[in-house]
């Protein structure tokens, strides 16, 4: 399969932040308010790195920032901490909606893992059902202002613990309690999503939808594994199937040449797996800044112009756009529209069009879906 790369779309200059947006990507543990963390701590006897919300937000930016995904992982021992009560998920999940709303978001899947907040006797039945109150809290607070938003939950298991059974039937058995699919999260090289093959047979034979962590910390045998034992209908991340893409650029003759000659094009080959997901709309969710941040796209550049989201978007592929955790990432999905905007010159029409790819990726139901599309569509028609 090879096709020419074709330049960006012009720059847009418009607030983005009151444009309907969609988040299929981001954790719940990974985006908690700071003061909020510290009246938590306080109140459970955690000590955390600053009491004061602006040095402890900056603390989480700059640990975060460091090209590693084990470091940046590595943040979360603090707010997981927090995340041990009842009434400390609950708080937690409302105001996590409350700030998508915010941020002009309409419909959010919140991932997180229900394994890692049983430290207080909690079960995992119990957790999940105060982050469901939380978020019906949220939403409800939301409505009340005047707005709207729906979300659901991503049941989440840890790929380097051996719970994924237990965690997969834990999310089957939500499935009418705001549970709309699964994930695998955590270190992910070394940690194949064939370890879980049991039970994304299991939530096969449920019919119940997974989206895996894969190509971010490690390639396309992780891209693979979530394809073929995860049955992934998206992939969390995937940034790194590029690399089964070959650029070949040439001259005007057909010779090669580099790739800042005059007169050039650039000639795309993609590779099996690669073909795989693109012809097949697998979507990926791209988290620009997290990528960035944790050195998944380390192989590409080192600044965001050579993230190769873009040259995935251009060649169609399913790209959505996502803020993996805004906390230690220091952005809002808006904040990512507008990198796009400065970086790639994307225009209204390309924010549509990965605003709707999130919504049609969406695991919600079909008539649900289209709803979303068509209010969507009719947002974006009234700016004119």
């Amino acid at each position: 399969m090879t096709e020419p790369i074709v330049d960006a779309a012009p720059a847009l200059d418009f607030d983005l932040k009151s444009l309907p947006k969609v988040s299929l990507h981001d954790h719940l543990d990974g985006g908690l308010r700071p003061a909020t963390i510290i009246e938590l701590a306080e109140a459970v006897g955690h000590t955390l790195p600053s009491t004061d919300p602006v040095a402890l937000g900056q603390w989480f930016r700059e640990s975060a920032d460091s090209g590693s995904l084990v470091r940046y992982l590595e943040t979360f021992d603090h707010t997981i901490a927090v995340m041990q009560t009842k009434e400390g998920l609950a708080r937690v999940a409302k105001e996590f909606v409350e700030d998508l709303a915010d941020d002009g978001v309409v419909y959010g899947e919140i991932r997180w893992a229900p394994e890692q907040h049983l430290q207080k006797g909690l079960t995992l039945d119990e957790v999940v059902d105060a982050v469901q109150e939380g978020l019906d809290a949220g939403v409800d607070a939301v409505e009340e202002s005047g707005r709207q938003i729906q979300v659901g939950q991503l049941i989440t298991a840890m790929r380097h613990a051996d719970r994924g059974q237990e965690i997969a039937e834990l999310a089957v058995r939500h499935r009418y309690n705001g549970a709309v699919g699964f994930d695998i999260a955590g270190a992910e090289d070394g940690f194949l999503p064939s370890r879980f093959k049991d039970a994304f047979t299991y939530l096969a034979e449920h019919n119940f939808p997974a989206t895996v962590h894969a190509g971010e910390a490690a390639g396309l045998d992780s891209i693979q594994s979530a394809l073929v034992d995860g049955r992934a209908l998206r992939l969390g991340h995937g940034v790194r199937i590029a690399e089964d893409i070959t650029v070949e650029f040439e001259d005007a003759e057909g010779d090669e040449a580099d790739d800042d000659a005059e007169d050039t094009v650039g000639m795309v080959t993609l590779g099996e797996v690669a073909g795989w997901v693109r012809d097949r709309g697998i979507a990926l969710e791209i988290c620009p800044s997290s990528n960035l941040q944790t050195g998944a796209i380390a192989n590409f550049g080192e600044g965001i112009e050579n993230h190769p989201l873009d040259m995935l978007y251009q060649l169609g592929f399913n790209v959505t756009i996502n803020t993996d955790n805004r906390l230690m990432s220091g952005v809002t999905l808006t904040d990512e529209f507008e990198l796009l905007v400065e970086t790639f010159d994307y225009d209204l029409d390309d924010l549509l069009e990965l605003t709707l790819n999130a919504a049609e990726s969406s695991f919600l139901p079909l008539d649900e879906k289209e709803a979303l599309v068509e209010y969507i569509n009719d947002a974006y028609a009234n700016l004119g």
